[in-house]
């Protein structure tokens, strides 16, 4: 989706911020300063000053500071009489006073501890009204940043003739929040981040279970529709105050985002890009006309759009994937700019290669891509096929139907290969299908997202594929168990993990890749190297690539375990040795005997016959692929029917599972899962069944009247 990634795309651009930190924020209840925020807020400002970010801070909390030390001085000096006498508020002037000079010193120790010099600067609402005073306003902050002097500006209150504490006719500013947009738009400032004692803001007051957190604020949307609750506690104006100066300086041109003082590295993660607290910025309505919605709006749209995929005939859902095909291989040049430009830049990222090298698009890999479309379209149609028939009694018929699953959420890394095959095979077995691609693969994701909906019919819709661009939306996808019926996460063992403990949602999918080839002794030696060559060096990086030779202790004393460590290491692979080989070889031992290298290396571990090797996997491997290499049947049997492994191959690579190999025109992915799907998932991985009965006014009634047969029909009707 073009709009969410534009909401916080402007942060790459930033490098002067104003940072407002509010009363509720600086001080806890009854006044005293909160020194842990304090603290936290002023690492985070040493933190950007060193990455070479130009910060300003505009800080409140001076009159509530102060307020408490003079109530604790006039408690101090009143007699027991003075005590039972009405209590007068103190003067506010007064406690500004007292309390700026408080503050500023707990500022000034702060940074003076991270080697951070500070300045204060105390401003009033009149001296903005005069031309000169902002020229030379403007000098000084470029003089201090330019000495990384962190400039702390405050009201002067204990001396402002502002008439009441609130916003009045004749201000220029009225608070600190408008300060703040007042000195962003002043000092030239590219984001303004206004820190407030909730995360952002709500459709209505915080408290409010049923509110709901505003990532980006319409003005056009959100302006009546928002309820406000409380103001701060302490401050003057709280959310209310906060929201106008935020509008005012967004639509002036700056970037504005609420969000929480009490959160850890708030403003860094703001600065980061990640999508925290409410952003509001000029350009948002034109992002919502651009079609933004949120990730629920998001997964019911695609959910809408495969039912209409599916009331299409077979014909017609073959003929969309024969378009898509087509403009692939139209695209090509572009699709292929996009890419290297990913490679490009991951390269210089200093990304690992074995992930660069599932990032580019090979030669010729466009159009084999597109005809493993065509073959996908040509297949026998998938959905609707009848599996079972059953007579219940005379007149009612049973059928068991193949149907879509609904909605696929995919999470993959790396591989944008990989969008192409997920999104045929979700059109192909009429499913809604939710991407969300690694950012190295940006660019790939967004033309190959953009060329196949394009090719998707008005009929159906374009929002069947949706493209998640934002990372920060997964965990709200993960939520959605009531919309999304499958995550489909494809990538590295930390991302499976991760996304399994996240979610209701099933998950399809293997977390590991540890397959092994188990040359027993009766193999053929030129077969052997043959085989163990190919699942190695074929493609490395591939979870279907070899990561543990098993040899045949006989083999040792024949030379063809040196042999086969030899042509691995021809072929540039580094070897690492099980305890026995390792103690044998003098060759370094593997850290772990369950390790998927995804590179060309691989561990290499002697074993005592076939049932140490199935001992040893069963042990070590992840139950993705395994292969034995052999000439006896006998054993060959026993290791494919005892390896209890998705996949397991006698006398062939393991690199053969994979969904195009075995003739599904593509996959979504390789589950090591025994629920629902198992090995290369492709077509009927994504499918489930549902049952249609069809009677002739038959009753239950107690089951009185009526006579079950259940008897077995053919298929065809």
């Amino acid at each position: 989706m073009e709009a969410v990634d534009s909401t916080r795309a402007f942060v790459k651009d930033v490098k002067r911020v104003v940072i407002k930190v509010g009363t509720a924020v600086v001080t806890r209840t009854g006044g005293r300063l909160a020194l842990g925020r304090l603290g936290a807020l002023c690492e985070q400002i040493h933190e950007l000053s060193s990455q070479g970010y130009e910060v300003i801070l505009v800080s409140s909390g001076a009159v509530g500071v102060g307020r408490q030390r003079l109530r604790y001085r006039k408690l101090i000096n009143s007699s027991f009489a003075d005590l039972q006498k009405p209590q007068v508020e103190l003067d506010g002037k007064a406690c500004a006073a007292v309390g700026q000079n408080g503050l500023m010193a707990l500022y000034d120790t702060l940074f003076s501890q991270l080697d951070v010099t500070s300045a204060q600067l105390l401003v009033t609402d009149n001296d903005f009204r005069d031309p000169e005073f902002r020229k030379q306003l403007n000098e000084t902050v470029k003089s201090l940043l330019g000495l990384k002097v962190v400039p702390i500006f405050n009201e002067n209150d204990a001396v402002s003739t502002r008439r009441a504490p609130y916003e009045d006719s004749s201000g220029i500013f009225w608070d600190n929040d408008s300060l703040a947009a007042l000195l962003a738009l002043e000092l030239k400032a590219d984001l303004l981040v206004l820190l407030s004692d909730v995360d952002g803001l709500y459709s209505g007051p915080p408290s409010d279970p049923h509110s709901e957190l505003i990532h980006t604020y319409i003005k056009e949307k959100h302006e009546r529709e928002i309820t406000f609750g409380d103001k701060s506690r302490v401050g003057r104006g709280g959310m209310t105050a906060k929201v106008k100066a935020a509008v005012y300086a967004a639509y002036a041109g700056i970037p504005v985002v609420i969000t929480s003082g009490f959160a850890s590295n708030s403003i860094i993660k703001v600065l980061s890009g990640i999508r925290i607290g409410t952003l509001f910025h000029r350009d948002a309505i034109k992002w919502i006309s651009r079609g933004e919605v949120g990730v629920r709006e998001m997964a019911v749209a695609a959910r809408e759009s495969s039912r209409r995929l599916q009331a299409m005939s077979s014909q017609e859902r073959s003929k969309v994937l024969l378009n898509v095909a087509d403009a692939l291989e139209a695209s090509e040049k572009l699709i292929i700019a996009e890419n290297e430009a990913d490679v490009v830049e991951a390269q210089k990222a200093g990304y690992e290669k074995s992930l660069v090298s599932r990032l580019a698009l090979k030669p010729g890999k466009v159009a084999s891509l597109a005809n493993a479309i065509r073959v996908l379209a040509n297949m026998e149609e998938p959905v609707g096929r009848v599996t079972k028939r059953t007579e219940l009694s005379e007149g009612l018929i049973l059928e068991k139907m193949s149907s879509p699953l609904g909605v696929l959420l995919i999470i993959f890394e790396s591989r944008p290969d990989a969008l192409v095959q997920i999104a045929s095979l979700a059109i192909r077995s009429g499913n809604g299908l939710l991407l969300k691609g690694g950012k190295e693969a940006r660019r790939s994701n967004e033309i190959l997202h953009k060329v196949i909906t394009s090719a998707i019919p008005k009929s159906v819709g374009e929002q069947l594929i949706g493209l998640v661009t934002s990372r920060e939306e997964i965990p709200e996808l993960l939520k959605l168990d009531d919309v999304i019926d499958l995550v489909i996460p494809r990538g590295s063992n930390k991302l499976v993990y991760q996304i399994k403990a996240s979610t209701k949602i099933p998950v399809l999918g293997h977390a590991d890749g540890v397959c092994h080839v188990y040359v027993d002794k009766s193999a053929n030696r030129d077969m052997a190297k043959q085989i163990v060559l190919d699942a190695k060096t074929d493609y490395p990086a591939a979870c279907n690539a070899m990561e543990t030779l098993l040899v045949h202790k006989d083999l040792v004393q024949t030379g063809v375990l040196n042999e086969l460590i030899v042509e691995l290491q021809i072929k540039g692979v580094a070897i690492f040795g099980g305890p026995q080989v390792s103690s044998l070889l003098n060759i370094p031992e593997a850290s772990s005997l369950h390790h998927e290298y995804s590179s060309l290396a691989c561990t290499v571990e002697i074993v005592d016959d076939v049932n140490a090797a199935i001992d040893h996997i069963h042990q070590h491997g992840s139950g993705h692929t395994d292969s034995i290499i052999t000439e006896d049947h006998e054993v060959a049997e026993l290791f494919l029917r005892q390896v209890d492994s998705a996949a397991v191959f006698h006398n062939a690579s393991t690199r053969f599972s994979d969904g195009f190999r075995f003739g599904f025109g593509a996959e979504v992915g390789v589950s090591t899962s025994r629920i629902h799907a198992r090995g290369p998932v492709g077509v009927e991985g994504l499918l489930t069944t549902r049952w249609l009965a069809r009677g002739s006014g038959q009753v239950v009634n107690g089951d009185k009247d009526i006579v079950y047969t259940h008897k077995d029909l053919n298929l065809e009707a």
